[in-house]
């Protein structure tokens, strides 16, 4: 859509009014949020909120937030506030006193026993298999053939027909010509 000035002049005077900013997209042929973001660019006045409120209610109180005094963090330690006098006087603490440092006893642990070298494994003898077959194209029928899951289910495994997945037996099966269901159904 194009904002030319007639719009424009349409949707202020919708605006002022006081339609809802989707009354004015349909009637304008425009989205609603169109409507907000052209209003919004065209710095047009705020609406009021649409809920409505109780006017003889009391007005909802929002929680106030209590300002602390003074710093909200803990200070640093004692390393940083030697460095220099740059910090404020909250940051430079006293050092605390540590901990004594108590000695824990030392085990011997003895080395690890050498681990064996692993000889290497030969492969056995790959068996001859017949040259790959070219990518995409089915060599035997692919009919799934019995219940899956059980022991005797299996595919059909005849040589396929050249470009199909399925032997010819089976193709008559899979690729029924459309006029050949409209003689079915009749």
């Amino acid at each position: 859509m194009e904002w030319n000035d007639e719009v424009i002049v349409q949707l202020k005077a919708l605006w002022d009014e006081g339609h809802s900013t989707a009354e004015i997209g349909r009637r304008l042929g425009v989205t609603k949020n169109a409507i907000v973001g052209k209003a919004h660019r065209l710095d047009l006045p705020a609406r009021p909120s649409p809920i409505r409120r109780d006017p003889d209610a009391a007005p909802v109180r929002r929680a106030t937030v209590r300002r602390v005094e003074g710093p909200t963090l803990p200070p640093l330690p004692s390393a940083v506030a030697d460095v220099g006098t740059d910090f404020p006087a909250f940051a430079r603490a006293p050092a605390a006193p540590r901990p004594p440092v108590t000695a824990r006893p030392v085990v011997a642990v003895p080395p690890p026993a050498p681990r064996p070298v692993p000889r290497p494994v030969m492969a056995p003898p790959r068996p001859v298999v017949a040259a790959p077959r070219p990518y995409g194209r089915v060599v035997t029928c692919c009919w799934p053939m019995g219940e899956p899951g059980t022991r005797e289910f299996h595919f059909c495994d005849v040589p396929s027909e050249p470009g199909r997945p399925y032997c010819e037996e089976h193709v008559k099966v899979a690729y029924v010509k459309v006029r050949d269901r409209r003689e079915d159904a009749a």
